[in-house]
């Protein structure tokens, strides 16, 4: 397995710029869903080891709301979002006001709202990861689980199988007038297809 902890300019520049326009793209979507602007913004897109992904997120132990889908196609990847659970009625009330009613039960609107997002982000990402390699990817409709850091990103693995000793990471910042809410946006690759991402993009 090749070292990817330390990429290049041109590296981070391209895993950038793809991250960047498909934030554009989900916050089209998500402004369009709606019915008013949200904004999104990407500060951190980088490619990191798999084993450090719990600390990315604030710790092993941290209760977090985890939406996952596969990804089959050329590049077999698995997608995960992860956000604070004390950060996601925040974002829910962010986006559609009185869903929540002050309280976050995971009701079954709530649970679909949840899933609604992660799929508009997965679909943006891949699109705009479309654009840059001329290939065609296929998501599988999102699973929603709400659990300790660690335990989610367990049971991920267990539905990958194999898979890259990276991730690539990108941090989303939704935004809302003085509004702010963050969340993190993880591509994980089986072998072979971070390589083979890389070499598309003409950075490897």
């Amino acid at each position: 397995m090749k070292d990817y902890s330390e990429l290049t300019a041109l590296q981070l520049d391209a895993l950038k710029e793809i991250s960047n326009i498909g934030a554009g793209n989900a916050a089209t979507s998500l402004s369009q869903m709606v019915g008013r602007k949200i904004d999104m913004s990407v500060p951190k897109a980088n490619i990191a080891p798999f084993n450090e992904i719990t600390e990315i997120v604030g710790g092993a132990d941290l209760e977090v709301a985890g939406g996952y889908l596969r990804v089959n196609g050329s590049m077999p990847m698995g997608i995960l979002f992860l956000m604070p659970n004390e950060q996601v009625l925040n974002f829910m009330d962010l986006l559609f006001g009185n869903l929540t009613e002050g309280c976050l039960a995971w009701n079954e609107m709530q649970q679909s709202a949840y899933k609604e997002i992660v799929n508009i982000l997965a679909g943006s990402y891949l699109n705009a990861l479309s654009a840059f390699t001329n290939m065609k990817y296929e998501p599988s409709v999102p699973a929603l689980a709400v659990d300790m850091a660690a335990a989610i990103l367990g049971e991920v693995l267990q539905q990958i199988g194999e898979i890259s000793d990276y991730a690539l990471v990108i941090e989303n910042i939704f935004i809302e007038k003085e509004k702010q809410i963050k969340g993190h946006f993880f591509l994980l690759p089986e072998p072979k297809t971070l390589e083979s991402l890389l070499r598309s993009l003409g950075v490897l």
